[in-house]
C-alpha cells in the first residue's frame, strides 16, 4: 500500500510500505481523507514537533476519516464511515484519574514521541485499536468528519475556559484552531464571539462561522478589559500580552496554541493586578463524540476546509497548509 512519509526535515515521500493486518481487537480502515496540523508541518519543514524528533520515517496526520474496510469480529460493516480518536492513554495518576489525556505513557497518531513512532494516518489504510473508532452519522459526510479531531480540541479548550454561557469572549488568532473556537464557544452558548488575525482573509472565514466582529490587529486596536473569556489561538507571544489586556478583571485566558520551548518576552503584569486566570489546555478527552454531533448538524463547517489535495502532492499541500494568506484546514486526499 501507499503512505506518506517524512524521512527528514523537507522529505517527504509518497511510497510503498508493508500492509497492515488488524488483530481480534482492531479494525482496518480504508482512509479518506487526512487533515495537516500545526504538528505534521512542524515535522515536515523541521524534522521535529517541539522536542519530538524524527528518528525513523514517520507517517504524519490525525485528524482522519475513512470507512471500514476490515473487521475481524464482523461487528463494523466494510464502507462504514468512521473516525478516530487519535490518542492511546497511559498510566493512570493520582489527582488525574479523570483527565486520561494527561496520564504519562500515552502516545499519539502520527507522532514522533516515542520510539518507535506511532505511525499516523496519511496512508491508504490504517490499523487502529477497535475502542479508539467513532461511527460517523450518515448525514455527516467524509470530508467534513476530518474536522472532528481539530474541533474536539477546540471544544476542549472551552470545558478548560468553564462556562462560557452569556458571556462575551475573543478568539486570538484565526488560523483552523481559532475558527473552530468560533463555533465551539456559540455552540456552548457564548453571547458574542470576536475574532482577531494578522490577515484579512482568515477574518472572512471566521464571519462565515458566526464571529460577530473581526479585528485585523495590523490596523485595529482591541478595548482593554472588555472580554470575560478570551483563547489566544495564534502562538504568537505578542498575542499572550493582548490578551492579558483584552482580558476583564477575574477574567479567564486560556492558551491554546503551543508557544515556542523557549524565553519568550510577554506583558503579564496586568494579569496579578485583574487576578486573572492563566490555563493551559491540553489536547482532548470525550470532545471528540460532541464534535461529531456538532459537524452533523451544520454545514458552515465547510468553509473552513479550503483546499483538498492528493495526497502524492505533499510537497504542495504542505506548503499550501502554510500559508495562512491561502488557506485554513487543508486535506489530503488518500
Amino acid at each position: 500500500m501507499k503512505a506518506l512519509t517524512i524521512h527528514a526535515a523537507g522529505d517527504i515521500r509518497y511510497e510503498d510500505v508493508p500492509a497492515v493486518e488488524p488483530a481480534a481487537d482492531e479494525v482496518r480502515l480504508r482512509i479518506a481523507y487526512v487533515g495537516i496540523c500545526g504538528s505534521d508541518l512542524h515535522y515536515y519543514f523541521h524534522g521535529a514537533n517541539g522536542a519530538f524528533v524524527i528518528r525513523e520515517p514517520l507517517v504524519p496526520g490525525h485528524e482522519l476519516s475513512a470507512v471500514i474496510d476490515l473487521d475481524p469480529r464482523g461487528e463494523l460493516a466494510p464502507g462504514t464511515p468512521v473516525t478516530v480518536h487519535p490518542a492511546r492513554y497511559g498510566r493512570s495518576t493520582p489527582g488525574l484519574e479523570d483527565r486520561p489525556h494527561l496520564w504519562p505513557g500515552g502516545d499519539y497518531l502520527g507522532s514522533a514521541s516515542v520510539i518507535p513512532h506511532r505511525q499516523g494516518a496519511a496512508a491508504e489504510q490504517l490499523v487502529v485499536p477497535r475502542e479508539s473508532v467513532r461511527v460517523l452519522p450518515a448525514s455527516l459526510p467524509l470530508r467534513r468528519g476530518a474536522l472532528a479531531e481539530p474541533l474536539a480540541v477546540s471544544l476542549h479548550a472551552v470545558t478548560i475556559a468553564g462556562d462560557v454561557a452569556g458571556k462575551r469572549c475573543l478568539v486570538l488568532g484565526a488560523g483552523p484552531i481559532g475558527l473552530l473556537a468560533v463555533a465551539a464557544l456559540l455552540h456552548r452558548g457564548a453571547a458574542s464571539v470576536d475574532v482577531t488575525d494578522v490577515r484579512p482573509e482568515p477574518l472572512e472565514r471566521a464571519r462565515a462561522l458566526g464571529a460577530d466582529r473581526t479585528v485585523l490587529v495590523t490596523e485595529q486596536d482591541l478595548d482593554d478589559s472588555a472580554y470575560d473569556v478570551v483563547l489566544e489561538c495564534s502562538s504568537a507571544p505578542v498575542s499572550l500580552s493582548s490578551a492579558v489586556r483584552a482580558v476583564r478583571p477575574a477574567g479567564i485566558i486560556v492558551q491554546v496554541a503551543i508557544l515556542p520551548d523557549t524565553e519568550i518576552p510577554v506583558n503579564l503584569a496586568a494579569l496579578v493586578a485583574k487576578e486573572v486566570q492563566l490555563r493551559g489546555t491540553q489536547r482532548f478527552d470525550g470532545e471528540i463524540d460532541e464534535a461529531i454531533e456538532l459537524l452533523a448538524q451544520d454545514e458552515r463547517f465547510d468553509s473552513v476546509i479550503t483546499q483538498v489535495i492528493d495526497a502524492s502532492e505533499a510537497t504542495e499541500a504542505f506548503a499550501t497548509a502554510k500559508a495562512a494568506s491561502r488557506s485554513a484546514k487543508v486535506l489530503l486526499a488518500l
